[in-house]
């Protein structure tokens, strides 16, 4: 081959295979003014549902394209900052502040059932998740030094606070951030991790208590976020990536973002981290990765170690669907979903 053909064809060929990578976008689906969204459940690609301020739930059947709202009777000035939803019947939320509720709809939001209610005078519930249509957990901030934490085995249905000495101690300044529902996840069939943040911030795991090398030392900093990637074949998974930062700077990149794939043993950081603080953050691929906060939304695509910015819209929480591919994303007064294309 002539030399000067094989030169144009090196300089051609990169070109052409960047032109076919994939361009990630967000688009807005619909938008709710006055109402700030941090609960996001998707069961699959076309049922998702979100809670948020002024007792206000939506529920969409068909991706988001068209929604039916609810404010929910007797708990209109509550936030409800988190939702799991289990198909387009049902689903539970989980009320902030003291007191702290839980309620649950068996008919897609017509009528609500308080199954949990807490007047500890302490009490600020931050996030919850399900392992299954059965067994879930729901945590909170430290009361009398140690995190709070009930369960439920009849898919939220009924609950049962786990007694205070078997619960996680926490340092003084110590506590979560209800963000995004999403700084406590499943790590197994009967595990889940949770990390925290404040003047201190730790990964625990069951009896593990894991210090992170993350931002933290204010009561607006810490780790806010946790991910924790489907293994393929192990039964536990090792790999975790947690996000946060401070909220009251929230274009501050550094000590934002670390992941693990020992399961805590040791903590990498990005080459390239997420543009500013991030309150979730969740894996949709074997390497890619979205992470959202009130400065933009951020994509990897390998792993963890170098993220791109593809909105500068503010969003509060990312998810993608527990039985499907599509990732939306809820935020102040607004829900969207992540595109790909080809540039």
């Amino acid at each position: 081959m002539n030399s000067k053909i094989f030169y144009l064809l090196l300089l051609f060929f990169p070109i052409c295979a960047s032109a076919q990578q994939p361009v990630y976008k967000v688009d807005t689906l619909v938008t709710k003014k006055g109402v700030s969204f941090r609960g996001l459940s998707v069961v699959d690609d076309n049922t998702v549902w979100v809670s948020g301020s002024r007792g206000t739930v939506g529920r969409s059947v068909d991706g988001g394209t068209t929604w039916n709202w609810y404010t929910v009777e007797g708990y209109e000035k509550v936030e409800f900052r988190d939702i799991e939803a289990f198909d387009a019947q049902n689903a539970v939320i989980m009320g902030i502040g003291s007191p702290g509720y839980i309620l649950r709809t068996h008919n897609g939001g017509g009528t609500w059932k308080l199954v949990y209610e807490n007047r500890d005078t302490a009490m600020f519930m931050d996030a919850m998740v399900f392992w299954n249509i059965h067994s879930g957990i729901a945590v909170g901030d430290p009361i009398n030094g140690k995190l709070f934490v009930t369960r439920s085995f009849d898919g939220g249905k009924t609950w049962k606070d786990i007694p205070l000495e078997h619960r996680p101690v926490a340092d003084s300044g110590e506590a979560m951030f209800a963000s995004s529902g999403t700084n406590v996840r499943p790590l197994d069939l009967d595990e889940a991790v949770i990390v925290t943040g404040g003047l201190a911030a730790h990964l625990y795991i069951r009896d593990q208590r894991i210090p992170l090398p993350i931002m933290k030392g204010t009561q607006t900093s810490g780790a806010n976020s946790v991910a924790v990637k489907t293994p393929k074949k192990r039964k536990k998974s090792t790999e975790l990536i947690i996000v946060g930062g401070d909220f009251t700077r929230d274009t501050v990149t550094t000590g934002n973002c670390v992941y693990t794939t020992d399961l805590g043993k040791t903590w990498q950081t990005p080459v390239t981290p997420p543009h500013g603080y991030r309150s979730c953050v969740e894996y949709f691929g074997e390497k890619k990765i979205i992470a959202c906060g009130t400065s933009g939304v951020d994509v990897s695509v390998d792993g963890g170690k170098h993220f791109a910015l593809v909105s500068r819209e503010g969003y509060h929480v990312c998810l993608k669907a527990k039985n499907g591919k599509a990732v939306f994303l809820a935020g102040n007064g607004k829900v969207g979903v992540l595109r790909v294309g080809n540039k």
